[in-house]
């Protein structure tokens, strides 16, 4: 077992410096010379290894131009595809009330992290006055006893409601409210901005 950890380690040994040797290698220095010897560039090509490094992205500026639903529409937008997973809440995979959570929580609105507690926020807004970024709440079970499901309205055009919504069959999604099943178990929505 020592000599096959010692082989392991003059295996890794040998790679690394191959790896130094080779990077040192890459970059490329290009030096050119003005008519004075004052005016000298130097000039240097970037090595593979530096091409490929990751720089941490950083978190997007909101837009002074956008209205604050807008902004949360922008944001959860950004998760469209997403598969659905109870209790997620990153791009890997997350629930309804998830979405929104995340949603909102990116511009500094807070809301409950569950829908049922999500539908007791905001004030109770009736169906023909719904705008952009307004919650959706549904009972998506035949029986249930409280609300199960939430979306938030996309857009709202010639009456068709639009909203975003983590689906457990086919993740986060824009539909409408005027599909059957979503009007059906339709109970109510608020204004929580």
């Amino acid at each position: 077992m020592g000599n096959r950890n010692a082989l392991q380690l003059h295996k890794l040994g040998y790679l690394v410096l191959v790896l130094l040797i080779t990077s040192c290698g890459a970059v490329k220095k290009k030096t050119t010379y003005g008519k004075t010897p004052k005016t000298r560039t130097v000039s240097v090509a970037p090595s593979k290894e530096d091409s490929q490094t990751r720089v941490p992205r950083k978190r997007k500026e909101r837009s002074t131009t956008l209205s604050p639903a807008d902004n949360i529409i922008n944001t959860a937008l950004t998760f469209s595809g997403t598969r659905y997973k109870y209790g997620g809440t990153t791009k890997k995979g997350m629930d309804c009330s998830g979405l929104l959570y995340v949603s909102f929580g990116e511009h500094d609105v807070q809301l409950p992290r569950v829908s049922y507690h999500m539908a007791e926020e905001g004030k109770r807004v009736k169906i023909n006055k719904v705008e952009k970024g307004d919650l959706l709440f549904f009972k998506t079970k035949k029986r249930a006893r409280r609300i199960n499901h939430v979306g938030m309205v996309v857009s709202v055009d010639d009456d068709e409601i639009k909203f975003i919504h983590a689906s457990s069959s086919r993740g986060v999604i824009v539909s409408s409210l005027r599909e059957g099943f979503w009007n059906n178990a339709f109970v109510k929505a608020t204004r929580v901005l």
